[in-house]
This record gives structure tokens, sequence and C-alpha cells, in this order.
């Protein structure tokens, strides 16, 4: 099943290499070589440009107000710090090596695993390089394209900070942090969301229905395996992922609970207040992350049209069930109701909705928000405590959780009987409208094994990642840093001077 778009340069020359194999068998062209490539929408380009904003907005200053509103005032600076280095080194290794190894067609048998090296320094991409979107003859430009995607890739890693905040090593960081993205963020991306475009595939299609004799039919059967075959590994499962539940939030979530328990707690934690300095801060930054979650969810479309359109709705409205589903849960079983409760609903509303923002239907995406809250408010009070991890920002208790959650029932709320948008078949040219055979049960298996692969790459990966870091640099500062403060300690600066 069919989910994501990919480059279009790709698709391109599948299509060209698809058509010379289909002419040498004798079947006829004329049409499609008549046919003119596709142009750009402006209105499409300039949603995706803007959800490219938005996102990044959900970084700077958005997830950095929000982490830093939830540490100790003499930690403050470094989590911002640290958001905000995050971000740019990745945008500097996407462009010069991590779009090519996400969004390119890799060598061999590795292709279903990592990309190849094509795009190294965003070679051949010009204004003119264009991008394939979820709908044939549909197309953005490929470097807005690129620009949206670097988004992502710069807010993962920042996502992982969270669980070992106060206690880390800069300069581990950065170095954590130019490895996992090498290694994990961009095979997971390649794995999940790497495909030749609808068009390549319905003409590969096409001409296989076209094809009269035998050989024709071979080889255009051929041509078609080959297309279908230049795809991530788990977009060839059929995994449904529509902005990143299992690429950016369970991979991040299970990366952090594998660094909090591999750094070790917090002096003093279970034993001293550590509460929130800035509960202002927070609020504020809860805020940028759901308006900027828009671009995030509402942008994975890539154009502007009804499905955008579904994709905003459902944002809004898992975000706001959550948020109330917290509120309400933890006021009943603590006494009070809590702003802390009610934006950490909100933020677990929209990892949850993420997967499913495009499939679900405004219904279907209601009930996930009412449900993902008091399940991860779950694991952060009662599984964490019984545990004894030290994860603290709950990065593990809201992404990773939320992230599975949202993976799994997207293979449910995808169903046309529960307003859903069903599955496309693009075999069928063209593709955009035509139903794909759908079965709950085997959808919803096949969520579960793409969530278990991330969960094995990211988990066991970043250990391996986290103890050559520990080698090289050590992972954690001296105890009398901790005790003064990352702000002053590793920066030599406060974020309050009163």
């Amino acid at each position: 099943m069919i989910n994501r778009p990919t480059f279009g340069s790709v698709a391109k020359s599948a299509a060209l290499g698809l058509a010379t194999l289909a002419l040498s068998a004798g079947v006829a062209f004329a049409e499609d070589a008549a046919a003119v490539p596709p142009v750009a929408n402006k209105g499409d380009t300039a949603w995706l440009l803007v959800s490219t904003v938005l996102v990044l907005m959900m970084s700077i200053p958005g997830l950095a107000l929000f982490y830093g509103g939830l540490v100790r005032s003499k930690n403050m600076l470094s989590v911002l710090t640290q958001v905000f280095m995050i971000v740019s080194l990745v945008a500097v290794v996407w462009v010069v090596f991590g779009y090519s190894l996400a969004f390119t067609e890799g060598a061999g048998a590795l292709n279903p695993f990592v990309g190849g090296f094509s795009r190294m320094f965003l070679s051949g991409m010009t204004p003119d390089s264009t991008a394939a979107t979820f709908s044939n003859g549909v197309v953005v430009p490929e470097l807005a394209y690129m620009a949206f995607q670097m988004t992502f890739a710069c807010i993962t890693p920042a996502l992982i900070v969270g669980a070992f905040a106060e206690r880390i090593k800069f300069s581990s960081v950065i170095l954590f942090t130019l490895l996992w993205v090498t290694f994990i963020y961009f095979p997971i991306a390649h794995a999940v969301w790497y495909w030749p475009g609808p068009d390549a595939i319905g003409d590969a299609a096409k001409a296989l229905a076209a094809a009269t004799d035998e050989a024709g039919k071979k080889a255009a059967q051929d041509a078609l395996d080959a297309v279908t075959g230049n795809a991530g590994f788990l977009f060839q499962l059929g995994a449904l992922d529509f902005a990143g539940g299992t690429v950016v939030h369970i991979n991040a979530g299970i990366a952090g609970l594998v660094g909090c328990i591999m750094i070790g707690k917090r002096i003093g934690y279970g034993k001293e207040a550590m509460p929130p300095h800035s509960l202002t801060m927070t609020m504020i930054g809860a805020s940028l992350l759901w308006v900027g979650w828009f671009g995030f969810n509402a942008g994975s479309n890539l154009e502007a049209n009804g499905v955008t359109a579904l994709a905003f709705v459902n944002t809004f409205v898992a975000t706001a069930a959550a948020a109330m589903s917290w509120l309400f849960t933890e006021w009943a079983t603590k006494g009070k109701p809590s702003l802390l409760g009610m934006v950490s609903g909100a933020v677990a509303g929209l990892v949850a909705i993420t997967p499913a923002s495009g499939y679900a239907g405004p219904m279907g995406s209601l009930v996930l928000g009412l449900i993902v809250s008091p399940v991860c408010l779950f694991f952060i009070s009662t599984v964490k405590n019984k545990i004894g991890y030290d994860d603290a920002l709950d990065v593990f208790g809201i992404h990773c959780v939320g992230g599975i959650l949202g993976a799994i029932a997207t293979g449910i709320l995808v169903s046309t009987d529960l307003g859903g948008v069903g599955l496309t078949d693009y075999t069928i040219k063209p593709g955009s409208g035509a139903p794909g055979a759908y079965d709950m049960a085997t959808q919803v298996l096949i969520q579960a094994k793409a969530v278990l692969y991330t969960l094995v790459w990211s988990g066991v990966g970043s250990a391996i990642l986290f103890k050559v870091v520990d080698l090289v640099l050590g992972l954690r500062v001296p105890t009398d840093a901790e005790r003064e403060g990352l702000d002053v300690a590793e920066h030599g600066e406060r974020a309050y001077n009163y």
C-alpha cells in the first residue's frame, strides 16, 4: 500500500527506464512520450514553504521553551543551547549528506534500509528539480521538499535530550547528535518514507496492462517489480506513517529511554524536589508546538487540498481531546487539575495523531486523543516510578508510548467504516482516488512490525552510540558541575541574572 512520496528525479528515471524496456518489447508509448512533465503548483509550493517554517518554529522556540520551563532554573540556558545547537548542526548535516541518505536510491540490497550519495551536497538539485506528491501528475519543488524534511530531521534528536536533561555534557550532545542522525534517523526515514512516487508505479502498471505478448508482459512485469521494489523496507511492507509517528516520536522516545538509563539518574532524584522552574515558559512552548504541528501534519500531504484540510482538522481535534482527557483524568485521580497535565496531554495528543493525521476521520481522531492521555499518564507516573528510571521530561512516556499507540491505531482508523480515507492503489492511474485492498487485522499487524522495527533499530543502535560517546568524551558532567547547574558549569552564563 503506497503512502509516501520521495524526490521526483527517481520517479522520472524509473519511468524512463520502464519506457525503454516496454519499447523494446513492442509496446507503444506515443501518448506517454508526448506528455509534458508536470509543473509545481504555486499554491502547493506556498503551503509547503509555510509548513516548513511552522515545523522549524516547533523546535525553536517551541520545544526549547517547553523543555526549558520544565527544568530547574540553573539548567534553563543549557536546554535552550542544546536545542538550538541541534537544529543548526542537523540542518548542515542534512544538506551535506542527510537528505541523500534518506531520500535517494541506495546501493543494491542496501536500498530498503538506507539511501545513496547521489544528492550529496545537494548535487544536481536546481530550482527546476521536482519531488513527487501523493497525486499523479502533481509535483512540488525538490528544494521545498528537501527543506520541509530537514525540519523533521532537526526536531527529532532535539526531542531526545529531554530524557537526560540537567546532567549530560554539551560536547557529548553534539557528538551523539551527529552519530544518531547518521546511523539511526536517516535510515529510519528512508525505510518508512522512501518510494519512487505515484507516476512511476502507475506508468509501470499501465505498461503491464497494455502488453499483448508474453515477452512484452514479462518485460513490463519486471519493470513494475523494479519500480515497486525501489522503496524503503517498511514502505514495501505497507506501513502507514503520515507525518512521523515511527520516524520521529517512537524513534526519539526509545533513544531517550536508553540514554537516561545509561547516563543514570540526576543527583538527588527521588529524594529532592525538582519542580519545573517556569510553567509559564512551558505553556508558551506547548502552544507554539501545537501551532507548529499544523505544518508538521497538514504539511506532510505536500499539497493544498482536501486531505490537507483533513490532517489539519485531525490535528486540532485530537490535541484538544487529549488535553481535556489528561486534565480530567489527573483531576479525578490526584484531586487537582494542573496546567502541566493539560499541556502534557496536548503534546501526547499531537504525538498520537501524527501517524494517523492524513488517514483517520475527525471522530476517530477525537477518540484517539481521549485514549492516549490516560495511557501516557499511566506510564509517566506508575510505570516510571515503579521501574525507577529518570526520564527527566518524560520523552519516553509521551513520545514513544504515544507514538506506539498512534501508529497501531492508524491501522484501525484508516478504515472507511470508521470514517478514515482507506488505502490508495497507485497501480491504477490516476490512483489518487483509487481504493486499495484493506484488511484491518493485516494492517494492524503491519503497523506493529513497523513499531518493532523502529524500537529495535533505534533502541539497540542508540545504546551502541551512547557507549561510543561515553568512551570518547564521557556522557555525564562532574558531580560539582551538576550541582552548580549546567548553565554556569558548561556555558559560563545564566538564563536569569537577577
